[in-house]
């Protein structure tokens, strides 16, 4: 009995009570939620209490040391032209941007995924390359070839073929011509990226199959290819819009605070020229609450319209 009671006490000894931390460790349940916890301290400290703090703050009329309730009258205040005009010309660029940056890129991804092709890496690095490129440096190198002067690369290039030079950041047509063309430049190549991601994943054996039926190119393209990168195109297309409707630095580069007639004037512009150079927070927080209300319902909408939420 004696040898037994010591034994029992020995193993008594060798074994020790599980800390919380390894039971957490080991646990099924709770290991899930310790992996995914970054993402949620994350989401709570830089989106959802900054979203919850511009809500409140959009009611507010913030003064150094002074911060007193106004209710709508914030909201009021953007029944204004100049917010009609940076909603109308956010709305058109994005527009343009989303048929350009979803359209060019496919139809390029389709022909550098051809094996026929010579040089397909060397062209892939040169379309990524503007995205790697700061829009700031950019916007100047822009500013340079669309100057007003007669010796600009843009207006040389017209004069030489006998029309007559323009004033490219003054005028309505030409600065959405401006904008609308660096923001293609700068992200052509990363959209074009994606749909050569997604035309890897095509199966050869459905386009062994429409070259038996006797389908030519633009058919293999239309009812083949297309089909495939449905998921792909919804995925650019969403994060054009989403992009668009946030674009600052385009307008920026161009006209810093302010531009002729609000030429370029955007909803992010119009926040900043508001909120940070006016000093008028609470007015820039309700532009972008609304904003955020846009591009929500905008995207809920396009996504309902191609089928996103459809269980295939």
């Amino acid at each position: 009995m004696e040898k037994t009671t010591e034994i029992k006490t020995k193993q008594d000894r060798l074994y020790t009570k599980p800390s919380l931390w390894s039971k957490i460790k080991t646990s099924k349940r709770i290991a899930p939620y310790v992996f995914v916890s970054p993402f949620i301290i994350s989401f709570l400290v830089l989106f959802l209490y900054p979203m919850i703090q511009a809500f409140i703050m959009s009611f507010q009329s913030i003064l150094p040391g002074q911060v007193t309730f106004v209710g709508l009258s914030n909201y009021e205040r953007l029944l204004t032209p100049n917010f009609y005009t940076a909603l109308q010309n956010t709305t058109i660029y994005v527009i343009l941007t989303v048929i350009i940056l979803v359209v060019i890129p496919l139809i390029l991804a389709t022909f550098l995924n051809s094996r026929l092709l010579k040089f397909r890496n060397l062209f892939r690095a040169s379309l990524f390359l503007p995205a790697l490129t700061s829009v700031i440096v950019a916007g100047v190198i822009f500013r340079m070839i669309f100057a007003e002067s007669d010796a600009a690369v843009a207006n040389a290039t017209l004069e030489f073929f006998g029309f007559e030079p323009l004033e490219w950041r003054y005028g309505s047509v030409t600065a959405m011509f401006l904008m609308v063309t660096l923001a293609s430049w700068r992200w052509m190549g990363v959209n074009v990226l994606y749909f050569l991601a997604a035309l890897q994943n095509v199966s050869e054996e459905l386009y062994e199959a429409a070259d038996i039926d006797g389908a030519t190119a633009i058919q293999k393209f239309f009812y083949v290819t297309l089909p495939s990168l449905k998921p792909v195109i919804i995925f650019v297309s969403t994060i054009s819009i989403i992009n668009g409707f946030r674009m600052f630095e385009e307008s920026f580069v161009f006209w810093e605070t302010s531009s002729p007639g609000n030429i370029g004037l955007t909803i992010v512009g119009y926040i900043y020229q508001e909120g940070i150079s006016q000093n008028d927070l609470g007015f820039g927080a309700a532009i972008g609450v609304v904003l955020l209300l846009i591009i929500f319902i905008i995207t809920i909408l396009q996504l309902k319209f191609v089928g996103a939420f459809k269980d295939d």
